[in-house]
C-alpha cells in the first residue's frame, strides 16, 4: 500500500461495450454497445472527468467505444486527448483458442465434447449461450494452465498476461505525477489487473473475467509500476436494459 503523503496518479480500465457476440463478425459494437459507450461517455464528460491520456488497444471494438466516449466528450465542449493505440491493451485470441484448443479439448475430453454436444443441440437461444459460456471457461481454464503450446497455438497464457502486464507497467512508468489515465480495453486484461493488484492465482484473472461488465469502469491509484485497487466494474451510468456481460 502505497503512503497517502505520496503524489498519486489515477488509472481508468474501461471495457468496450457490448460485441456481435455469435456473429459472423464479433469484434464489432452491438447497438447496445453503442448505447453503452455513449451512456458512459455522458456520464463522465458531466462530471468533468478529465484524462490527462488516454489510451485503446487497436481491436475494432475497444477503438469504436473509446471513439464512441471522445464524441461525448466533443458534444459538451470537455476536452478528451488524442487516442494513443497499444496493442499491449488487446484481448486474448479467443477464436484461435477455441477453433485450435477447443477443438483438440472436444475430441479428447469428455466434459468438452458433452457441453459442445449440448450447445449444438440446444433448442432455445438462452441454452445454446449457457453451454457455450460453460464449454469456453473449459476451455479457458486449460489454456490458463499451461495447455495448447503442445498443439500449435501461437501465445500461451503467461505470454499474453505477461505482456499485459509489461504494457500496464510502462503506461503507469511514463505517467506523470497526478495523473488521470484512461485505457479503453477487453475483459481478459482487466481481469489479469485484478490478479495482479490482489496477487491472486493465475486462474482468478480469467474468473474475473466472467463478471466484468461492457462498458464498465475498474479504477486503480498509482506510483510508479505500484498500483492499488480503488473501484471495480463501476456500472453507475448504466440502466439496467444496458447490462450486459458479453
Amino acid at each position: 500500500m502505497l503512503g497517502k503523503d505520496q503524489k498519486m496518479s489515477r488509472l481508468y480500465l474501461i471495457r468496450h461495450g457490448q460485441a456481435s457476440f455469435l456473429s459472423d463478425n464479433y469484434d464489432q459494437l452491438s447497438d447496445i454497445g453503442k448505447n453503452q459507450a455513449a451512456e458512459l461517455g455522458d456520464d463522465l464528460s458531466s462530471k468533468e472527468i478529465i484524462f490527462n491520456t488516454v489510451y485503446s488497444g487497436d481491436l475494432v471494438r475497444q477503438r469504436d467505444t473509446a471513439n464512441i466516449v471522445a464524441e461525448r466528450y466533443a458534444s459538451k465542449d470537455v476536452s478528451f486527448p488524442e487516442i494513443k493505440t497499444h496493442i499491449g491493451m488487446n484481448e486474448y485470441p479467443a477464436e484461435e483458442i477455441m477453433t485450435t484448443l477447443g477443438k483438440h479439448l472436444i475430441e479428447n475430453n469428455h466434459e468438452a465434447a458433452e457441453l459442445f454436444k449440448s450447445c449444438n443441440n440446444a433448442n432455445e437461444e438462452s441454452d445454446r449461450h449457457r453451454y457455450f459460456q460453460k464449454l469456453f471457461e473449459l476451455i479457458l481454464e486449460h489454456w490458463v494452465h499451461g495447455h495448447g503450446s503442445e498443439i500449435g497455438l501461437s501465445v500461451t497464457w503467461s505470454e499474453w498476461s505477461d505482456g499485459v502486464r509489461n504494457t500496464l507497467r510502462e503506461i503507469m512508468m511514463n505517467a506523470e505525477k497526478n495523473e488521470l489515465i484512461g485505457v479503453f480495453t477487453s475483459g481478459g486484461p482487466i481481469g489479469v489487473s485484478l490478479q495482479t493488484a490482489l496477487e491472486a492465482p493465475q486462474i482468478k484473472a480469467a474468473e474475473l473475467n466472467w463478471r466484468i461488465y461492457n462498458s464498465s469502469v475498474t479504477r486503480y491509484t498509482f506510483s510508479g509500476s505500484r498500483f492499488s485497487l480503488d473501484q471495480f466494474n463501476d456500472i453507475s451510468h448504466l440502466s439496467d436494459d444496458l447490462l450486459t456481460f458479453r
